[in-house]
């Protein structure tokens, strides 16, 4: 096995390994970044066959280089990977891939780290975590195994042909359920879809993508998530061109809409009784946001075309306002259960005193509470922004800035000696 010293070890060759690399680099401090799999893996073979991009091309991007294609188009996500490999080729990226790093330890009575891989060890002084925040696909023990029918999560998810014959019940409504809910009807399967409480923008407003809008309202740089919203989803799409997410079109395009997904008893999934209350609350969101808008252009006079339609919602569907309480799968004739339920963390690997007591990751901004260790790719690491593609790279920037300080200080006290 062998032993390698470097100044900053970067985990992870995702959008936010990439970054960092870029903002390294451009201090001159020495770096490798160390990726398992491949470039942007997740990208390539974590999502479903059609997924795109959420935001627009102009939007979703580093500064410093354009998508070749529509700057107002979504990326298909093959394209999203040749972008984050074109890129790291382009600033010299020191990325070595297939090394999976196991283990990650403070050095005893010495500054730095020891990092364990599979082909060797490597000191460093400094470790940047950019393996983000989505590590372990959650499903809800919920559905019993022995129900009778096939479980999986959207990470696993790739396309219809996929899964058994029969219907599909989609947990799950932020961007992920309401795209493979429609990709499924769109096959001609029966969908019931649950709704939890979410966020839901409009696509684009009077001529400008919801980005925009989020961008010149200042939201984009909101540090703290809205009390009691701290996991509530985002029901936005760049599928099919983008559109904006409303409800009631999927209902009358033939999805089932139900409640949250709370229990399974004999086969008989039960949902809660807040449909209609977490679609309402979508909708306010999305009125409030379009007040804002329509303030923001009258404030500042600007050539914007009204868009008084966007204000008109449609009636509830039959399914909100006689919801069902209850879904015989068997009778239903439902094949398979998509969990659209998120991620959990899992740093196991980083063995050192930078979490609270569930695990997360203590830190201000990204520079974790043992000094030396930094963290990247985080919801909310400084702001809205931060799990986001343009936004990761700012975040970069500063965890750079960080370290750069911190070699300052370093430095000082090796000439003092």
């Amino acid at each position: 096995m062998t032993s390698e010293d470097v100044e900053v070890v970067v985990i992870g060759a995702g959008q936010a390994g990439i970054a960092m690399s870029e903002h390294l680099g451009n201090a001159g401090i020495p770096h490798v970044v160390l990726e398992r799999a491949r470039i942007a893996e997740k990208w390539r073979t974590g999502r479903w066959d059609s997924l795109v991009a959420n935001g627009p091309a102009w939007h979703d991007r580093f500064p410093s280089l354009s998508f070749d294609s529509d700057p107002d188009g979504f990326p298909a996500k093959d394209e999203v990977a040749s972008y984050f490999e074109t890129y790291a080729a382009t600033i010299g990226a020191p990325v070595r891939t297939g090394v999976e790093v196991t283990s990650v330890t403070k050095n005893e009575g010495a500054p730095g780290f020891r990092v364990e891989t599979a082909t060797g060890t490597l000191n460093a002084r400094y470790v940047v975590s950019a393996t983000g925040a989505f590590h372990t696909p959650v499903i809800p023990p919920v559905v019993p195994a022995g129900t009778g029918v096939e479980q999986i999560h959207s990470a696993a998810y790739r396309n219809p042909g996929q899964l058994p014959a029969g219907g599909v019940l989609v947990v799950g409504a932020g961007s992920s359920g309401v795209q493979i809910a429609a990709e499924l009807r769109a096959s001609g399967r029966d969908v019931f879809l649950s709704v939890g409480p979410h966020d839901r923008p409009p696509r684009r407003y009077r001529g400008r993508d919801f980005v925009w809008w989020l961008g010149v309202l200042g939201k984009w740089d909101a540090t703290t998530p809205p009390l009691g919203a701290e996991h509530v989803t985002i029901a936005v799409s760049g599928a099919d061109g983008g559109r904006t997410v409303d409800f009631r079109d999927l209902a009358a395009a033939g999805i089932t809409l139900v409640g949250r997904t709370r229990a399974c008893r004999s086969g008989v999934v039960e949902f809660e009784d807040d449909l209609a209350r977490n679609i309402h609350a979508g909708d306010a969101n999305l009125l409030a946001l379009l007040a804002e808008a329509d303030a923001y252009v009258e404030r500042n006079g600007l050539d914007l075309p009204a868009e008084p339609e966007a204000h008109v919602l449609g009636p509830d569907p039959a399914c909100v306002t006689d919801p069902l309480a209850r879904l015989d799968l068997a009778e239903a004739g439902i094949g398979s259960i998509v969990w659209a339920t998120g991620y959990g963390q899992d740093f196991s690997w980083l063995k050192v005193d930078a979490f609270d007591g569930a695990g997360r990751p203590r830190h201000q901004r990204g520079v974790g509470a043992e000094p030396g260790v930094y963290f990247l790719g985080l919801p909310w690491l400084s702001r809205r922004g931060s799990s986001f593609i343009w936004g990761v790279w700012h975040d970069a920037k500063y965890i750079a800035d960080q370290i750069v300080i911190q070699r300052g200080y370093a430095a000082a006290y090796s000439h003092a000696e």
